[in-house]
């Protein structure tokens, strides 16, 4: 039976299907239900725990300093808002970048959604595509398949009518139809092709990080907490009700309450800000990868150039042009299935008008770099690369005509049949066909870019490599030679030492790419490989980073953590500036939250181990977190940020987070006990002496916001001085002094309580340079012109 003669499922045996179940049902594409984000923005640990201070806070009547609780409202709302909208946009693209197979229904081929396939619909499959349900071959056209994604194994698989296909392998070559058997969570496609566009922020290095200083946080609040409540609850010369006030006062500024969301917020703005650039990323953590880039291996054929390709010329090498000419549209109108090259010749000459008999076909593989037919009573005819085809003199013309950029394809006579285990045999040349690329326009810029971001560029291209060499030196890039990748030695010291070296490949096969993926690994870099076509998966899969253009193989688009829907080579740089934005500015609000942490706890346990109550009350501890950390940290979340990420986040939030938050403990801790004293006291000698502490507190806590800004910009300078400005105004302000309990009347205390605030805010000046420098960093105070 002929593919034309498949008639498929009837529009009513596909209705009685969906009605039964039996259809290609998958998860949501971006992991959670809408219920399911609510429910874990609401229900969180970090609210429950503010919520269950805000009930004893009400317990004491004062509703006032329970405004703490607002958070809850606001970490609430911020995070499902944010990440909505990130669901949206991603369940938006990947409708777009996802595999729409081709099914036969009613005897007419359609594209569908691969979640409309039902059980036995017929499905056809041509190089590039992915299996997206399991099933039974049913026609097969040399059809071979790639199941590496599956079984590990890369060499291709020869299917026959009657084999087995699993979901999630992709056909290298040939064509075929076959029959759905396995769907929806029966089938392998339910692990493998329902995991793209996922939302999610699971292996991420930077994720990890706060997870596991949180978890270390965690169990230093369990004694500082048990403690201050003791403390608390131990004074008998104030209410029940001041006591709990105290203890809430100082349990709440232990919480890095908005750490999580702001982290979570940067990633779900950067999906948001990305896809409207028709970036589609396809898993989060993808964003922190390509700022930790430091190798871009880039495919040149369409990544560098589009894919489309025009016959530029036919050089005849026997007496008969004519003959030629026919012969190149007998090949056309033999493959079902063209490549781009193909393609070209078809539009250039059409197809034969009367095709002759085929006894055999071998469709184009980049393992061997050709394709041929089998005419029965015309001969065995091959067209594919003249460095692999041709004669020395053939060849030797082919590669000086490569050399400018074009590419050159050698028409010849096989000696062997085409399915010939020998084949080709010898090859008498008929022809050279040059075909004309074209670059992309964007190219240049982005290449440039990468260039003076220190971010190394890997040309690897199955293309002759002085057509590869010549392009990518079109596009401004000074290369010596490029590789032909069949001199490389076998893997090993010296294939990675000649990777390492060079930076132009051609003649790469898809094993060598992804061997050369894995070489550039193992010296330390991260590693990003775009590509387009099914050569180009087991790199793709191996590379830190996968990005796949949207015009490229359904094949490629599964394995690709980032996918370019509208093939702009020139959006990379927006995705590597925008998870560099991600990483820094985390960073940054890191070493605030934490420093707050910090200070919180070790100044709870220092007053209370030696049995004073907390100077603050909860209200006041609200207001020093507005400018000291809440909003600098959310504004500085959002910032621009070139700096490309580094290794060793917890090591350097920590190093300028624990020293800085015991300054401010020390000086705080220093301050009240200097003007308290260590008995009894009266309300007001109280009252005065927790406001020197809460202002020596506050100018060294916003002196940690001046540190953690640099590299200076005037935007970040003016967060830092509108602080001190605001504060100021909050001390001297009688409306301000009532509401929060302030009490400057004493010239002695105050001036205790700022000359500790000056200690402080030096300490912590010293110690950001001391870290700095055993880190192995130059410090600077501003940012240069030139950009982080």
């Amino acid at each position: 039976m002929t593919v034309e003669q498949l008639t498929g499922l009837s529009s009513q045996e596909v209705a009685e299907r969906i009605r039964d179940g039996r259809v290609n049902s998958l998860p949501e594409r971006s992991g959670r239900s809408t219920w399911q984000i609510i429910s874990a923005n609401v229900f969180t640990r970090v609210n429950a725990m503010l919520a269950a201070l805000f009930v004893i806070v009400a317990m004491t009547g004062q509703f006032v300093q329970g405004a703490f609780a607002l958070l809850i409202v606001a970490n609430s709302v911020i995070g499902m808002v944010q990440e909505l909208r990130a669901k949206r946009t991603l369940d938006n693209l990947a409708v777009i970048g996802e595999a729409h197979p081709v099914v036969i229904r009613d005897g007419q081929r359609r594209s569908i959604p691969r979640d409309e396939v039902v059980v036995d619909d017929l499905i056809a499959l041509s190089p590039g595509d992915q299996v997206v349900v399991d099933g039974e071959v049913v026609q097969g056209d040399y059809l071979e398949v790639d199941e590496s994604m599956l079984t590990g194994e890369a060499d291709p698989i020869t299917k026959e009518p009657g084999a087995e296909l699993f979901s999630g392998a992709f056909v290298v070559s040939g064509a075929g139809v076959y029959r759905a058997t396995k769907v929806g969570a029966d089938a392998y496609a339910a692990q493998i092709t329902a995991q793209a566009a996922k939302f999610t922020l699971v292996n991420s290095e930077l994720r990890a990080g706060i997870d596991s200083i949180l978890k270390f946080v965690t169990w230093l609040l369990i004694p500082a907490g048990l403690l201050t409540i003791w403390v608390a609850f131990q004074q008998t010369n104030v209410s029940w009700q001041e006591s709990a006030l105290r203890m809430v006062a100082a349990l709440v500024p232990m919480i890095p309450e908005g750490l999580v969301l702001l982290t979570s917020m940067a990633f779900a703005l950067g999906v948001i800000r990305l896809g409207r650039r028709q970036c589609l990323v396809q898993e989060l953590p993808a964003i922190e990868g390509l700022a930790r880039v430091s190798v871009v291996c880039a495919d040149k054929t369409g990544t560098l150039t589009s894919n489309e390709m025009t016959v530029g010329e036919i050089q005849p090498l026997d007496a008969d042009p004519d003959a030629t000419h026919e012969v190149l549209r007998q090949l056309v109108a033999a493959d079902p299935t063209p490549n781009a090259s193909m393609q070209a010749i078809a539009d250039s000459l059409g197809a034969a008008d009367s095709p002759w008999p085929v006894l055999a076909r071998a469709p184009f593989t980049s393992a061997k770099k050709w394709s041929g037919v089998s005419f029965e009573g015309h001969g065995d005819w091959v067209l594919g690369a003249p460095d692999v085809l041709a004669p020395p003199d053939v060849a030797e013309e082919a590669e000086r005509i490569g050399g400018t950029g074009r590419r050159v394809l050698l028409l010849g006579r096989a000696s062997r049949r085409v399915d010939d285990a020998a084949a080709p045999g010898e090859v008498t040349p008929a022809a050279l066909l040059v075909l004309d690329q074209t670059v992309r326009p964007d190219a240049a810029d982005t290449l440039a870019y990468f260039n003076d971001q220190n971010v190394a560029i890997k040309v690897i291209s199955g293309d002759n490599a002085a057509s590869v060499g010549a392009v990518t030196r079109s596009l401004g890039v000074s290369v010596a030679d490029a590789v032909d990748a069949r001199t490389l030695p076998e893997e090993g010291d010296e294939f990675t030492e000649r990777v390492a070296e060079a930076d132009v490949f051609g003649r790469v096969t898809p094993q060598q790419k992804r061997a050369m993926v894995g070489a550039l690994q193992s010296r330390g870099h991260t590693v990003a490989m775009t590509g387009d076509g099914v050569n180009d998966v087991l790199a793709l899969k191996d590379a830190d980073l996968g990005v796949a253009m949207g015009s490229g193989s359904a094949a490629t688009r599964a394995v690709a953590q980032i996918v370019l829907l509208d093939d702009r080579f020139a959006t990379l740089p927006h995705v590597v500036a925008e998870g560099r934005r991600v990483i820094g500015n985390i960073e940054r609000v890191a070493k605030l939250f934490l420093s707050k942490t910090v200070y919180a706890v070790a100044l709870a346990l220092a007053i209370g181990l030696m049995g004073l109550p907390n100077p603050f009350l909860p209200l006041q501890m609200t207001v020093v977190g507005w400018f000291t950390i809440g909003i600098p940290a959310f504004l500085l979340s959002l910032a621009p940020n070139k700096e490309r990420a580094r290794p060793g986040f917890v090591r350097r939030v920590l190093s300028l987070a624990v020293p800085s938050g015991l300054a401010v403990a020390l000086v705080s801790t220093v301050t009240y006990v200097l003007t308290r004293g260590s008995g009894q006291v009266t309300a007001a000698v109280d009252a005065q002496a927790s406001t020197a502490t809460l202002a020596a507190l506050i100018i060294t806590a916003t002196w940690i916001l001046a540190v953690v800004s640099r590299p200076w910009v005037l935007w970040r300078l003016g967060l830092v001085i509108f602080a001190y400005v605001f504060y100021t105004a909050m001390f001297l302000l009688p409306f301000s002094q009532k509401l929060l309990g302030l009490d400057i009347s004493n010239p002695g205390t105050m001036t205790v309580g700022l000359v500790a605030g000056l200690i402080g805010a030096t300490l912590v000046e010293v110690s950001w340079w001391l870290t700095a420098r055993l880190r192995g960093e130059q410090p600077r105070l501003w940012r240069s012109t030139s950009g982080e």
